[in-house]
């Protein structure tokens, strides 16, 4: 940190208090950020790119895919057809799903950091990657930049910055209702973890991952942040509430888990059988 900039927090915290403090570094850090996305090309490019895609899915479905375990349980062909919203390494999924997520979504620093290649190297419709680790992917094609700020809310304009709600669905959530989604379906998010401890802290697994749909995926050597569930919960409901004041819905597709804050809806019924020739000859 600058000197001068270190001895100026300091005396606000002297006089504030350590929590006022840091509300109003945060604010300040968030003001700073808000001025660099508009005059920084990549971050004018993306706010552009954001605005264009408002509403261009008015009124259709769309399934946003977490990473949990329960995936392995599951047959996901029928989402071929569908548009899809893929979180951090979804891609290690791709070979056996046969096709890629349509939108690929990741936020976290330590994920972007580690995967950064990885990440440049997926082919998806667009990437929406967190514009303060741009660092890590400056000149990948494909990728729009989020802001995310400190403060607490539902954004429905993601040019203006998101809150990341602890979680990366949250992010996604954010941009289907920016697109216009009228029913959001979730599958994968099994909002459970077997690693303990306090939230957000970095640590370094030391084995095959037991938390995510492959164990490889945040594998030994990997570094990454514990979940803080709670505060993915608060952000869960205000995505619901959102959502239902505008007549849509967001609903809870997963195998079992344990996220409860959204209706919960049979996946398999999601997708109507298909007529056989013989049927629909029969039929006409």
């Amino acid at each position: 940190m600058n000197p001068i900039k270190g001895t100026i927090r300091s005396g606000v915290v002297h006089a504030l208090g350590p929590r006022q403090a840091e509300m109003i570094a945060r604010r300040y850090d968030d003001v700073q950020s808000a001025l660099r996305y508009r005059i920084e090309r990549s971050g004018r490019r993306s706010a552009l790119e954001l605005d264009s895609l408002r509403d261009i899915h008015r009124g259709k479905r769309c399934f946003i895919i977490g990473n949990g375990p329960s995936l392995k349980t599951m047959d996901l062909s029928p989402l071929r057809n569908e548009v899809t919203f893929g979180l951090n390494r979804i891609y290690l999924l791709f070979d056996r799903l046969g096709f890629a997520t349509t939108f690929l979504v990741a936020v976290n620093e330590h994920v972007i950091a580690q995967c950064a290649g990885e990440i440049a190297a997926v082919q998806t419709e667009k990437k929406f990657v967190s514009w303060h680790a741009r660092r890590y992917l400056r000149d990948a094609a494909g990728v729009t930049y989020l802001r995310s700020v400190s403060r607490p809310h539902f954004s429905v304009d993601p040019s203006a910055g998101i809150w990341e709600g602890a979680t990366v669905t949250y992010a996604a959530m954010q941009l289907a209702y920016h697109m216009g989604f009228k029913e959001v379906l979730l599958i994968g998010v099994d909002h459970s973890f077997v690693a303990q401890g306090p939230p957000h802290t970095v640590v370094t697994s030391t084995g095959g991952d037991p938390n995510h749909f492959d164990p490889n995926y945040f594998g030994k050597g990997f570094r990454w942040q514990l979940p803080d569930l709670e505060t993915s919960e608060y952000a869960y409901r205000l995505a619901r509430d959102r959502f239902e004041a505008d007549g849509r819905r967001i609903m809870n597709a997963t195998v079992g888990g344990r996220l409860d804050v959204f209706p919960r809806a049979d996946f398999t019924s999601l997708f109507p059988p298909t007529p056989s020739r013989d049927e629909a000859q029969a039929a006409s």
